[in-house]
């Protein structure tokens, strides 16, 4: 299944790209959803390119009934993010993996924040697949919306978290 989302926010690419390697954001995003931030880390200098592992849990309330009986009451999701350094126009790529323990779910995304005149533009473009013989393709479906919703939640909290800290 295919995510496709594209957000636009009245801040720099520096900001936002502040916004969302800062830890307190990523605990304020993930109980947004009834979730707990379980664990945070950067390896590297945010100023060049660098990485993050964020580990959440999510709970499953929102989730289809068939794929609830797979995964139970809540979810522990890893996020890996490899961030590439800024461009020349302070352009910023993140290729990210989410690994879903307990779920058979495969999720591969790239976030674009790309400057326009001061602004950022957030692109992300990914999919979501499972492994799971004959039911892969139904369990990806029921899951993309949520995923989806998931990833956009970071790229639309950010406005607010921006004009309020």
């Amino acid at each position: 299944m295919a995510l496709s989302a594209s957000t636009n926010l009245p801040h720099s690419v520096d900001r936002v790209t502040a916004v969302f390697v800062n830890e307190d954001f990523l605990r304020h995003t993930s109980e947004l959803v009834g979730g707990t931030l379980e664990s945070f880390a950067v390896d590297g200098d945010t100023a060049g390119a660098f990485s993050t592992t964020t580990v959440r849990t999510i709970p499953t309330t929102r989730m289809p009934d068939m794929a609830r009986k797979f995964v139970g009451e809540s979810l522990t999701v890893t996020q890996l993010d490899s961030w590439d350094a800024p461009g020349a126009d302070g352009s910023r790529l993140s290729n990210i993996t989410l690994k879903v323990s307990g779920a058979p779910l495969d999720v591969n995304a790239v976030q674009r924040l790309v400057s326009v005149g001061g602004h950022t533009r957030i692109e992300l473009e990914g999919t979501v697949t499972s492994s799971v013989p004959f039911l892969g393709g139904k369990i990806a479906e029921a899951a993309e919306p949520m995923v989806g919703k998931a990833l956009n939640i970071q790229s639309t909290q950010a406005q607010a978290w921006l004009e309020s800290h």
